[in-house]
């Protein structure tokens, strides 16, 4: 592939992403796997299309001063000034010249020349001008706002829960490359050989410090090595890995997870259960029922069953009190996996945040009679937003005298991780700045009788 036809492969999964609402992370491995991108340019494509997504507010206040607001432009031709002016002010290795001819000559092929004419005066003009410095805007909420590509309404309600230091810290992390993890399938292959295979892959690697199977990857496609592809480990982010450590799951226990696709979670559970026992598995869409028994026979992992169902509704499948082990990965608004995942600062509001509040509160109420007495019932979520995290889980205690916050719910966590990092009063909030991870939410909770 030419780096013309990479620049193209660029804007289009730039365009999917804003007009079909298609996942950056998928786009861009699917893309990869076809084989039609040229290895060096792999690099470029994920780090293009990316960070056009983690600035796109940045991009666009740069562009202001060079396009009239009053002119109509095609999406596909703003999102090709976007990802040209990205390269040309955060990209060192591309001379102007070059990124300007290729963006021209991709508006001759996708519009005609009076597009070509637009792009090439707009691009010339940033060249010669420079783009406006935004640290020079006077209002905190909007100068953060615009330096770090965060909507205005979820820089202000972070400010409310946390401060405008933390805040801050939270929206510079998530412009940040984060590494891939993954985690060891322990029942066919330990961690040290695992290392040891990837190192003379020529993979650049180091163990995790949140999970005793995980290892995290700072070079190298995991999607490419031997190791993946025999299902020898599994891809997962390092606070979801947190889940099962903090679960505490033990060999032949009946263990709920309630919302458990794509599965890492439900994988990692039967793992550290020797695959003895039973996992009941549900998910609300069972398209995502098949990804969690997909991702079971991927590991050789049989303990699970997997099955389509609403969390709400599940004491019409099961007695009260049948479950040892219960873990909650609610749905969330996702916003502590915004550096993997871009899009979705811009994709979510505020009322989508209150609305999921209610939905997480109305599954922890309707799933936790499952629990046995004395069982242990884990909340996570993969968001940074107290009102999804710390509030609901206050809510439901405070709601429902039989359950209370296990005091001891920090005592599986990893020395480091367990003193690191401060504590809402009702679980453990992980920002994405900690530790270089996905921000992630977690606690605990027994039932007393």
């Amino acid at each position: 592939m030419s780096d013309f036809t990479a620049r193209n492969a660029m804007l289009d999964i730039l365009l999917r992403v804003e007009k079909d609402k298609g996942f950056s992370h998928l786009l861009i491995d699917h893309q990869l796997r076809s084989g039609k991108v040229n290895v060096k340019d792999e690099a470029l494509l994920t780090e293009v299309v990316y960070g056009t997504l983690q600035r796109k507010y940045t991009l666009d206040y740069y562009l202001e001063r060079f396009v009239d607001a009053k002119k109509k432009i095609a999406p596909w031709v703003r999102m090709l000034l976007r990802m040209s002016v990205y390269q040309m002010v955060f990209l060192d290795r591309i001379p102007d010249h070059a990124i300007i001819h290729e963006a021209v000559e991709i508006a001759k092929e996708h519009g005609h020349k009076g597009t070509a004419s637009f792009v090439n005066g707009v691009l010339r003009n940033v060249q010669r001008k420079g783009v406006a410095d935004p640290s020079e805007i006077t209002d905190q909420a909007k100068r953060l706002s615009v330096m770090t590509s965060h909507p205005m309404w979820l820089v202000k309600r972070w400010i409310s829960f946390y401060g405008y230091e933390t805040t801050e810290a939270m929206c510079q992390a998530n412009l940040q490359h984060k590494n891939q993890s993954i985690r060891i399938q322990p029942l066919r292959i330990n961690r040290e050989e695992a290392m040891k295979q990837l190192q003379e892959q020529q993979f650049d690697i180091r163990p995790s410090k949140f999970s005793a199977q995980g290892i995290i990857i700072d070079k190298g496609n995991i999607l490419k090595s031997n190791l993946f592809k025999e299902g020898m480990v599994t891809v997962q982010d390092q606070t979801s890995m947190l889940a099962a450590e903090m679960l505490d799951p033990e060999t032949g226990m009946q263990i709920l997870d309630a919302c458990s696709a794509p599965g890492g979670k439900t994988t990692h559970i039967a793992e550290k259960m020797k695959n003895k026992g039973k996992i009941h598995a549900y998910d609300l869409h069972r398209k995502k029922v098949k990804l969690v028994e997909q991702k079971a026979a991927e590991l050789n992992l049989t303990i699970i069953e997997a099955k389509p169902g609403d969390a709400r509704n599940l004491r019409e499948e099961h007695e009260d009190e049948t479950f040892d082990r219960i873990l909650i990965d609610a749905p969330c608004s996702g916003l502590g996996v915004i550096r993997g995942k871009p899009e979705i600062k811009y994709d979510k509001q505020e009322e989508d945040v209150e609305r999921l509040a209610q939905i997480q509160l109305d599954i922890i109420r309707s799933v936790a009679p499952l629990l046995k007495k004395g069982g242990k019932l884990l909340y996570s979520t993969c968001t940074v937003d107290m009102k999804e995290n710390e509030d609901t889980v206050k809510q439901f205690l405070e709601g429902s005298p039989a359950y209370e916050l296990d005091p001891d719910f920090r005592a599986n966590l990893p020395e480091e991780i367990r003193d690191a990092q401060p504590s809402g009063r009702y679980g453990l909030q992980i920002f994405p700045q900690t530790f270089g991870t996905d921000g992630f939410f977690l606690t605990r909770m027994i039932r007393k009788k």
